[in-house]
C-alpha cells in the first residue's frame, strides 16, 4: 500500500478535481483504492457523494461518519482514535468523508507537535492520529493505493497529514503565485522532515506505530493549461519552463546546472488540458470526465473529448505508479 497526498501551497489550481479523476483511473486500471478528504472545506466528498447521501450524513448532529467522528475522543482528550466509516463508492473505491469540524482539531495539533520534544505519549497520539487512522482504514478496505486531498495551507493538519504520507504530487498552474507556492513547499517539507525525525526518536511508548515522516516528491501536475491551435500559448510557455527547475532547487534539494524545459522534465508527470465544459457535465452526473457517455450529453466533438482524457489521465496514473516503491 502506498500513500500519496496531491498538496501545494497555492489554491484554486484544480487540485481536488485532480485527485477525484486519479482516484477513478487508479480503480479503471484495478486497483483498490482508498481516497482520504482531509480538507476542512470538504470539497472531494462532495464531489463523490450526491446531495441525499450528504444530507443524510452532514443533518446527523450526533453522529457523523465522517474522519472527526474518528478523531473526537483525541480531541476532546478522553481515549485514542476510533475506527473511521469508509463510504463505498463502488466496489474498488472507498472515501473517508471530511468534515468542515476538522480544523476544530488544529489547535490540538500545533499543541501536540510541541508536546512530542518533551517525550508527552499523549501528545504522539495526537500528532500520529492522522497516520494510524489512514493505515487502519486501508487495511480494512484492502487498498492498493491511498490518495489524501488537503488544504492550500501550511496548518498543523497538513503537516500531520504529510508526515503520513508516502509521496506527495503537487498540481500546479502556470504562473508566479504557483511557483512560490512550490518554493514555499520545498523549505517546509525539508523543515517539517527534519522536525519530526528529532521527535519520533523521542517517542516514549515503543509499541505505538508513528509514521516515517520520509515523503517522497513524485512530481508536479500542470493544470488547465491554455491551447492555441496545436501549440500552448506564449505566457504559459513563459511561466512553465520555470517549473522543472524551481522543483528541483526547493523542492528536491537538486539544483540543476543547465536549464530544463517542461517536455524535457521526467518530474512533469503531466501537462493537463483545461477541458472546458466537460467538467460541469461530469460534475452533474457525478463520474470523472474520461468515463462520460452519450447518454451524459456527451455526443459530437465532446465525445472526442472523453476518449482524449482517458488517454491523458492513463498516462498520468501510469507516470505517478512509475514513481512509487511498493515493498
Amino acid at each position: 500500500m502506498a500513500t500519496i497526498a496531491f498538496f501545494n501551497n497555492k489554491g484554486g489550481v484544480g487540485k481536488t478535481t485532480l485527485v477525484y479523476h486519479i482516484t477513478y483511473m487508479l480503480a479503471e486500471m484495478g486497483y483498490r483504492c482508498l481516497a482520504v478528504d482531509l480538507d476542512p472545506q470538504t470539497n472531494l466528498t462532495s464531489m463523490f457523494l450526491n446531495d441525499e447521501r450528504l444530507q443524510e450524513i452532514y443533518e446527523n448532529e450526533n453522529s457523523r461518519q465522517t474522519i472527526f467522528e474518528s478523531i473526537k475522543p483525541v480531541n476532546r482528550g478522553i481515549g485514542d482514535i476510533i475506527p473511521v466509516h469508509i463510504e463505498p463508492i463502488n466496489e474498488k473505491i472507498g472515501i473517508v468523508l471530511g468534515d468542515l469540524e476538522l480544523s476544530l482539531f488544529e489547535d490540538k495539533l500545533s499543541t501536540g507537535w510541541g508536546a512530542c520534544l518533551n517525550r508527552d505519549e499523549a501528545a504522539f497520539r495526537v500528532v500520529s492520529s492522522f497516520y494510524r487512522i489512514i493505515r487502519e482504514a486501508s487495511d480494512h478496505w484492502g487498498a492498493d493505493y491511498v490518495i489524501i486531498d488537503i488544504g492550500p495551507n501550511f496548518g498543523a493538519i497538513n503537516r500531520a497529514t504529510l508526515i503520513a504520507a508516502d509521496y506527495v504530487v503537487v498540481p500546479m498552474a502556470a504562473d508566479l503565485f504557483s511557483l512560490q507556492g512550490l518554493k514555499n513547499l520545498g523549505n517546509q517539507l525539508g523543515t517539517w522532515k527534519g522536525q519530526w525525525a528529532d521527535r519520533a526518536s523521542r517517542n516514549p511508548e515503543s509499541s505505538l506505530i508513528l509514521p516515517a515522516g520520509n515523503i517522497k516528491p513524485l512530481g508536479y501536475v500542470v493544470m488547465q493549461h491554455g491551447i492555441k491551435g496545436s501549440r500552448p500559448v506564449k505566457s504559459y510557455l513563459n511561466w512553465v519552463n520555470r517549473i522543472p527547475n524551481v522543483f528541483r532547487e526547493y523542492v528536491l534539494k537538486e539544483p540543476h546546472e543547465n536549464p530544463l524545459l517542461i517536455n524535457d522534465d521526467y518530474y512533469c508527470l503531466s501537462q493537463l488540458k483545461h477541458y472546458h465544459s466537460l467538467i460541469p457535465m461530469a460534475m452533474e452526473v457525478r463520474k470523472p470526465i474520461f468515463l462520460l457517455r452519450p447518454a451524459d450529453g456527451a455526443i459530437g466533438a465532446h465525445l472526442g473529448a472523453v476518449k482524449n482524457s482517458y488517454a491523458d489521465f492513463k498516462l498520468l496514473a501510469d507516470n505517478i505508479l512509475a514513481g512509487i516503491e511498493l515493498p
